[in-house]
């Protein structure tokens, strides 16, 4: 948890600079606004946690970071218009999956939640420990959706139905909510593996 390197620093110059880039002339800048604002908010937490001394590990780092990048990028284009050619068709997929993986880059965030429970020893119980980030993820995950939800409908046209990214899947809101819980059950067993290899290390 006692993280001094230079990769949460260079990690956090890289956003900044995406950030600014991706400011100038996006696709829609009310779009812009609306996906760059809780991922500014984010990105200065963690800001503000490294400044107070409470450092992550460099898994945690790098696993935060996925999100800022991937959500910037798709605030600078919409998540529907990315181009992610590349990916939809390695995979055969009729949609653009850009904001299928931006979501399961949400659940990564289960990492520095069960770092930051650990270090400050908050739950004694191995199962609640790692149970909580799960159930956290899963909870953003719906709360996210209805935020959705509620731009579309409370401003409509092209931005409302650009935020909502449901690109005509009835179902996208459910399956939104599964990649986050995916990715949260990946980061979780990736962390387990990785502290049981260190111990069996030590």
């Amino acid at each position: 948890m006692n993280n001094n390197n230079l990769l949460p620093r260079i990690l956090f110059v890289g956003y900044v600079l995406l950030f600014t880039i991706c400011a100038v002339n996006p696709y829609d800048r009310a779009v812009w606004w609306a996906e760059n604002i809780p991922i500014f908010l984010l990105a200065l937490t963690f800001f503000v946690l490294y400044l107070n001394k409470i450092r992550f590990s460099n898994f945690a780092y790098i696993s935060i970071s996925f999100l800022l990048f991937i959500h910037t990028i798709g605030g600078f284009y919409t998540f529907e218009l990315v181009p992610f050619d590349w990916f939809n068709h390695l995979f055969g997929f009729e949609r653009n999956m850009y904001d299928r993986v931006g979501h399961f880059c949400v659940g990564l965030y289960a990492i520095p939640i069960i770092e930051y429970l650990s270090y400050k020893k908050l739950i004694n119980s191995k199962w609640v420990l790692y149970l909580f980030p799960l159930f956290a993820i899963t909870t953003l995950a719906v709360c996210y959706e209805w935020i959705e939800w509620w731009y579309a409908v409370t401003y409509g046209g092209s931005a409302g139905v650009a935020f909502l990214g449901s690109q005509g899947d009835i179902w996208d809101a459910q399956k939104d909510m599964l990649m986050d819980t995916l990715g949260a059950i990946f980061a979780l067993i990736a962390y387990y593996l990785a502290t049981y290899r260190l111990g069996k290390d030590k």
